[in-house]
C-alpha cells in the first residue's frame, strides 16, 4: 500500500530543460504540475477530516442535551441506532479518511516533492559554466540546493495540513454556530478577520527576516566548507587566527539576524494570547446570554465552548504554520538567487551531436575578453591539421588556457568561430563535443569516490580489464594495488577522499591520465600534464603520453619546454595573440620569443 502511494509521482522523471523562474509562484507551479491531480484529492480528504472533527465537537453538545432530557432506558430505546451510527463514523469513516489523507500527504507529496526540487536544482546547476562556479562558494550552493527542497516540500505540506485544515474547520464551526443561533457566528467571523489581518502583516515581516537569516546561514556554511576544503593551506601558513575571524564575522551576522527573527516570534506569541483571549470572552458571553433567554440549550453552549477552546489551541498552531510558511518563502527566495540564474553556455535548439572523423581544428578570428574589453584573446587564427601535435607556449596570462577553455566550450567566444571537422562547436551539443576531447590538466583533483569510479568516469560501462590496462599504461597500477582506506577497502575499491587528498599529487595525476587513456577521445589536450610528477615517473609517463598521442590531434600546454620540443609544431602566444608558429628548430633559428624563453630556462622551466 505504501509503495503504491510513494510511486504515484516520479520525482526524477524527465522535465523541460529551462531556467527556473525567479518568480516564487511560477517556480512553485512548475514543481506542482506532476502533483496536480493528487493535490485535488488531497484537498478533498483534508476537508472531510476537518469537517468530521468539527461535527464531533458539535455532536458532543447534542449528547449532553440527550443525557439531560432522557433516562438511560429511553436514551437507548429512542437514540440507540443514532449513537451506533456515530460510533461507526468515529471508528470507520474518521480513521479511513485520515489514513487516505496522510498516505497522499506523506507518501505521495512529502516523499517526492523535496527530492524533485533538489534534483532539478542540482541538474540545472550542473549545466552552468565553469565561470559560474568560480564566482560562487561550493558550500553555499550545496546549502541552497538542500534547503530549497526542504522549504518547498514543507511549505506545501503545511498548506494542506495546517492552513487548509484550519480554514475548513473555521468555516464548519461558523456554519454550525450560525445554525444554532446567528448571533454566535458573529464574534467568530470578527475574530477571523482580525486574526487573518494581523498574521498576514506579521508573516510578511517574518518572510523578510527569514530571507536575511537564510542568506547569513548559507554564508556561514560556505566559509566553513571553504576552510575544511583548504585546511592544508590554513595549516601551512599557520594563520588559524585570520581564518577564525573570517568565519566568526559570518557567525556574528548569522546570530544578529536570528535574534531579529526571534524578536518577531516573541511579539507574535504575546499578540496571539490577547486575540485568543478576546475570542473566548466574546464567544462565551453571548452563548450564556442566549441560554439565559432560553434560546439555546446547555448542550449547545457546551458545544460552542468546546469549539472556542479548540479554536484557541488551533489559532496558535495555525499562526505558527503561517509564520513558518513565510519563513520557507524567505528560504526559497534566497535559494532562487542561485538556482534561477540562466546558463551562460547553452546548446542551440535541436543541436546535433559532433561527428569527428579526422579531428581537424580550425580557429577563426576568435576574440574573448571575459566581458572586460581587454585581456583574454585578441583575434586568434589557428588551424591544426588532423593528427598534428601542437604545443602552446607563452608566459602566464598569454591566453593559452583561455584558448583551451573556448575549445572545450566552457565559455563562448565574444566573436569568431571554432570548428572541428568543419562543424561549428557552438552549434553542436556540449556533451558530444567534450566526449570527443580528452584532457589532462594541471589540476589533478579527483572525485570523492573509489579509484575504480574515478578511472571509469572516462568511459562508463568499460570492463575492469580495460580499466586496469589504462592504469598500467599510466604507471598507476602498482601503487593502486597497495592502497587501503580507513574502512579497509583495498586497491581499486579504495576511496580517494575529497578532491583526492589521500593521494600524492603524482598519484592523482597518474589516475587522471589513466582516465583519459580509457576515454580514448580523438582530440587530446594536455595542460601541464606532467607538472605534478617527479623526474623518474615523468620519464616513464612521457613515453605513455607520446603513445597516447598516436592517431590523435593534440594540443599540449607546458612551461617545461623540453616536454613539447619533440612535437610537430609549436605555437607561441603573448598578450592574447599568436606571435610565432613553427617547429622547435625553426623557432630557435628565428631568434624570437621562443628562442628567448628557451635560452632563459633553468632546469627545463621558464625563467
Amino acid at each position: 500500500m505504501f509503495k503504491f502511494f510513494e510511486n504515484l509521482v516520479d520525482p526524477f522523471a524527465p522535465f523541460p530543460s529551462e531556467t527556473p523562474s525567479d518568480s516564487l509562484w511560477i517556480y512553485l507551479k512548475s514543481h506542482y504540475r506532476p502533483f496536480y491531480k493528487w493535490m485535488f484529492v488531497l484537498a478533498v480528504t483534508g476537508m472531510v477530516v476537518a469537517l468530521i472533527e468539527t461535527a464531533l465537537i458539535f455532536y458532543s453538545g447534542r449528547i449532553i442535551d440527550l443525557l439531560a432530557d432522557n433516562t438511560p432506558q429511553t436514551l437507548m430505546a429512542d437514540y440507540g441506532f443514532e449513537l451506533l451510527g456515530v460510533a461507526a463514523l468515529i471508528m470507520v469513516l474518521r480513521p479511513g479518511a485520515a489514513l487516505l489523507h496522510h498516505l497522499l500527504l506523506d507518501q505521495m507529496l512529502a516523499g517526492n516533492l523535496q527530492e524533485q526540487v533538489r534534483w532539478r536544482a542540482h541538474k540545472h546547476l550542473l549545466g552552468q559554466s565553469s565561470g559560474f562556479f568560480q564566482n560562487e562558494f561550493a558550500g553555499r550552493l550545496s546549502n541552497r540546493v538542500m534547503q530549497l527542497g526542504g522549504a518547498v516540500e514543507d511549505s506545501t505540506y503545511l498548506v494542506f495540513e495546517g492552513v487548509w485544515f484550519g480554514l475548513t474547520y473555521v468555516i464548519g464551526a461558523a456554519v454550525i454556530l450560525a445554525a444554532v443561533n446567528p448571533i454566535l457566528a458573529v464574534p467568530l467571523l470578527v475574530w477571523v478577520v482580525i486574526y487573518a489581518i494581523y498574521v498576514t502583516i506579521m508573516a510578511k515581516r517574518v518572510g523578510v527576516a527569514s530571507e536575511k537569516w537564510s542568506d547569513a546561514r548559507s554564508m556561514v556554511t560556505a566559509r566553513v566548507v571553504d576552510a575544511y576544503a583548504n585546511i592544508e593551506t590554513i595549516k601551512l601558513f599557520a594563520d588559524e587566527g585570520t581564518e577564525e575571524r573570517y568565519v566568526l564575522s559570518a557567525m556574528r551576522r548569522l546570530r544578529l539576524r536570528f535574534q531579529r527573527f526571534l524578536r518577531l516570534m516573541t511579539e507574535l506569541g504575546f499578540a496571539l494570547y490577547l486575540i485568543n483571549g478576546a475570542l473566548f470572552l466574546f464567544m462565551l458571553g453571548p452563548a450564556i446570554w442566549l441560554w439565559s433567554r432560553g434560546l439555546v440549550s446547555v448542550g449547545e453552549v457546551a458545544a460552542a465552548t468546546a469549539l472556542t477552546i479548540r479554536l484557541n489551541g488551533m489559532s496558535g498552531w495555525i499562526s505558527w504554520i503561517i509564520i513558518e510558511l513565510f519563513e520557507h518563502v524567505g528560504v526559497i527566495r534566497e535559494g532562487l538567487q542561485s538556482v534561477s540564474v540562466p546558463h551562460d553556455v547553452v546548446d542551440v535548439p535541436d543541436a546535433p551531436s559532433l561527428e569527428v572523423n579526422a579531428a581537424r581544428i580550425e580557429i577563426r578570428n576568435v576574440v574573448h575578453h571575459y566581458g572586460k574589453g581587454h585581456g583574454g584573446l585578441n583575434g586568434i587564427n589557428l588551424t591544426i591539421e588532423p593528427g598534428q601535435k601542437v604545443g602552446l607556449v607563452g608566459r602566464s596570462g598569454a591566453g593559452k588556457s583561455s584558448l583551451v577553455n573556448l575549445l572545450l566550450r566552457f565559455r563562448d567566444p565574444e566573436t569568431g568561430q571554432i570548428l572541428i571537422d568543419g562543424q561549428d562547436i557552438g552549434k553542436v551539443t556540449q556533451t558530444s563535443l567534450r566526449r570527443s576531447i580528452g584532457m589532462v590538466s594541471q589540476d589533478s583533483s579527483l572525485l570523492h569516490r573509489s579509484i575504480r569510479g574515478n578511472i571509469l568516469y572516462g568511459r562508463s560501462g568499460a570492463k575492469d580489464a580495460n580499466m586496469i590496462a589504462a592504469a598500467k599504461r599510466a604507471e598507476a597500477h602498482e601503487f593502486i594495488l597497495d592502497l587501503q582506506d580507513v574502512d579497509g577497502r583495498r586497491g581499486y575499491n579504495a576511496q580517494v577522499g575529497e578532491r583526492g587528498v589521500k593521494l600524492s599529487g603524482g598519484q592523482r595525476q597518474r589516475i587522471s591520465i589513466a582516465r583519459v587513456i580509457l576515454k580514448d577521445a580523438p582530440i587530446l589536450v594536455l595542460d601541464e600534464a606532467t607538472s605534478a610528477l617527479d623526474s623518474e615517473v615523468e620519464a616513464a609517463i612521457q613515453d605513455t603520453l607520446f603513445g597516447l598521442m598516436e592517431g590523435k590531434t593534440v594540443i599540449a600546454i607546458a612551461h617545461r619546454l623540453s616536454t613539447i620540443a619533440q612535437l610537430d609544431r609549436i605555437v607561441v602566444m603573448d598578450q592574447g595573440r599568436i606571435v610565432e608558429d613553427g617547429s622547435h628548430n625553426e623557432l630557435l633559428a628565428g631568434g624570437g620569443v621562443y628562442a628567448t624563453l628557451w635560452a632563459r630556462q633553468s632546469g627545463g622551466f621558464l625563467g
